[in-house]
């Protein structure tokens, strides 16, 4: 790469966008393109649906229509790789900005995101100010402190005639610092005043400003408003422009943002000018000046305890009103969780192999701290049901309503609980400390126990905790490993697994259709063979009153596949592939257990083992981390 002609590309590309003119030049771009003119609030909603959103259609999507039900969920592109879980709430923010850009009330009211540490506010702000920074620039008064609207240079009694002939509606009035320039520099003769482009910075406070926590004893509204500079006034009276120093929050995040962290740290006198730089849109000048017109987005977020005690306090009800609170709960739903810690990973310099359910592992642990019991289901049944699955017993879906569960609970679910950050520390130390450049779900389950342990916490929560990793996960993981190295051994026996898949078919329809079998060898009519369809489905507890209602479903779900094109194998129907694979599995469980716990095996032994171990790899496992999942089965599965 020539990295020179890189460069002055790049500068030759920024010169070529700059603008700097007059007010009339200005004029004729308002002209050619109104849209330029737009509030921040306007300006913040285009940034989001520019990129694009899906409407999630539950009709098309089964496990959407489990979680969803009927409600529309939409999905937008500028939140999709970096924010999982939390559709409803994305919703509600993207809702707010909406109605602000159509001037509605929300365009005089401060976003508030509330919710538990790690859950994300800070991040959804962030993605807001960065979208800001890679924004279209913005034409602005030039060598103003406010960056402000050129067409507030127009005089309110010809404003009306303007707006007609452009087509736009003109907000806000000149600053005292511009006001006092347009007189004295140019004579009153504001179409000749320069306005110029100009981008958004964090770094540089341009169209951005931050708001951190303040010590209560010492709060100088300067850091919002700006300061009078002392300097000047021996050589200009107190109410001259030219005293002022406008660099406060405000002034810096005019057209764009001013984000207040940990908001209700602060004191309340302090907050003060949110109010009026809410309801009037404008904020106080330092010093004897005027009110200066602000247009901005003004976020805050804090954590719950602090929003708890700031509204328990009638005084600060004025504040209160002028607030859109959106809770920001840690994500209920296992498959999005796992992608958040998939996403942080990536963005690491770990280079470590992860095994098959590692992550899914932590995840588990993670959703089951955060969900609030229930009298209808147990922990982890609650968690499979919020992640759209199914939940099957004794081969038949069982029907939970999710909206009952969510009902039961209220809206306070996934508001505390084990944070991100906490699950993704424990994976970094369980890679830390890898000898084999490998972790596994044992390796961080035993992180996820080991941090537990010094955690400063209630021991009755520690315990609780504890219970999750050790037992019911534990016993899920064990679940799902056996499932896998049955998948992996039956690899080997799939002929087997299709004609008992075949076999059963064969016999269901016809008994389903009160027909008979017809012998492909002897052409002999027979009656369908209850003994071998019972071995089956005996094999995910179906008893014999439930026999027929399975036999129904089977059948209907192949036609179903048939009549849209789908293809019919023995894994078509899940419950049908599960029941076929402990049938092979209880059949040759003794082999099984050999080649799983067997050191020294036989010429055909090794066969199926090495067999078996080719397509654990395939499916993700390294030499070592399937070493250590196999030696942990052998001592756990499959006993008698």
């Amino acid at each position: 790469m020539d990295f020179k002609e890189l460069i002055e590309k790049d500068r030759e590309n920024r010169r070529k966008t700059k603008f700097e003119g007059t007010l009339l030049e200005y004029i004729q771009l308002v002209r050619d393109n109104p849209d330029i003119v737009k509030l921040s609030h306007k300006r913040m909603y285009d940034i989001i649906m520019g990129k694009g959103h899906e409407v999630l259609k539950p009709e098309e999507n089964p496990r959407i229509k489990k979680i969803y039900g009927n409600e529309i969920i939409k999905k937008y592109n500028f939140f999709r790789d970096d924010f999982f879980g939390i559709d409803r709430i994305l919703m509600k923010m993207v809702n707010y900005f909406y109605s602000a850009a159509m001037k509605g009330e929300e365009a005089r009211q401060v976003l508030y995101l509330v919710g538990p540490v790690g859950a994300g506010k800070s991040s959804l702000v962030e993605a807001l100010k960065t979208a800001l920074e890679t924004s279209e620039p913005i034409y602005a008064l030039k060598d103003c402190p406010m960056r402000e609207e050129p067409l507030h240079l127009i005089p309110k009694h010809l404003r009306k005639e303007f707006e007609q002939s452009l087509g736009i509606k003109i907000e806000g009035d000149l600053c005292p610092v511009c006001r006092h320039r347009l007189k004295h520099e140019y004579n009153g003769h504001y179409e000749k005043f320069p306005v110029v482009s100009t981008d958004f910075s964090i770094r540089s406070r341009k169209g951005i400003g931050v708001v951190p926590p303040v010590d209560p004893n010492n709060q100088d509204t300067s850091v919002l408003t700006g300061s009078v500079d002392i300097s000047k006034m021996d050589l200009y009276p107190e109410d001259d422009p030219r005293i002022l120093s406008l660099n406060g929050a405000f002034n810096v995040g005019n057209r764009g943002m001013v984000e207040f962290i940990e908001v209700f740290k602060n004191d309340v006198e302090y907050l003060h000018t949110i109010i009026t730089a809410t309801q009037e849109k404008s904020i106080p000048s330092p010093g004897k000046n005027s009110m200066i017109y602000f247009d901005g987005v003004i976020v805050a977020h804090s954590n719950e305890a602090e929003w708890n005690k700031f509204k328990s306090d009638h005084t600060n009800e004025a504040i209160l009103d002028r607030i859109v609170k959106i809770e920001v709960p840690y994500c209920l739903e296992l498959n999005e969780e796992v992608k958040i810690y998939e996403k942080i990973l990536k963005r690491s310099n770990f280079n470590a192999h992860i095994a098959p359910h590692t992550i899914e592992v932590a995840a588990m642990f993670a959703i089951l701290s955060r969900l609030a019991p229930s009298n209808k289901v147990d922990p982890l049944t609650k968690l499979k049901i919020y992640n759209g699955e199914d939940i099957v017993e004794k081969g038949t879906t069982k029907k939970i309503d999710i909206v009952e569960l969510r009902e039961e609970t209220g809206l306070r679910e996934g508001m505390n609980g084990i944070s991100t950050r906490f699950i993704i520390k424990a994976i970094d130390n369980a890679l830390s400390i890898s000898e084999h450049n490998c972790i596994n779900p044992l390796s961080a389950m035993e992180s996820i126990i080991k941090s537990l342990k010094e955690m400063d916490m209630i021991d009755e929560q520690k315990n609780k905790y504890l219970a999750f990793v050790q037992d019911t996960i534990r016993k899920e993981y064990n679940k799902i490993l056996e499932k896998e190295i049955t998948r992996a051994f039956i690899h080997s026996f799939r002929e087997q697994a299709e004609s008992l898949f075949n076999n059963y078919l064969d016999n269901a329809e016809a008994y389903v259709n009160k027909a008979k079998l017809k012998d492909k060898s002897t052409g002999e009519e027979l009656e369908p063979d209850e003994r071998f369809m019972r071995s089956i489905e005996e094999q995910i507890g179906i008893s014999e009153s439930s026999a027929k209602g399975f036999r129904t479903d089977v059948t209907s779900y192949m036609f179903y596949l048939i009549r849209n094109g789908g293809k019919i194998i023995y894994s078509s129907y899940e419950p049908l592939k599960e029941a076929i694979e402990k049938k092979l599995v209880a059949s040759v469980k003794d082999l099984s257990r050999i080649i799983t716990k067997t050191k020294v095996r036989d010429k055909e032994q090794d066969k199926k083992y090495s067999s078996m171990v080719e397509e654990m790899k395939s499916n993700g496992y390294c030499d070592h981390c399937c070493d250590v999942i196999l030696k942990y089965a052998a001592n756990n599965l499959w006993k008698d």
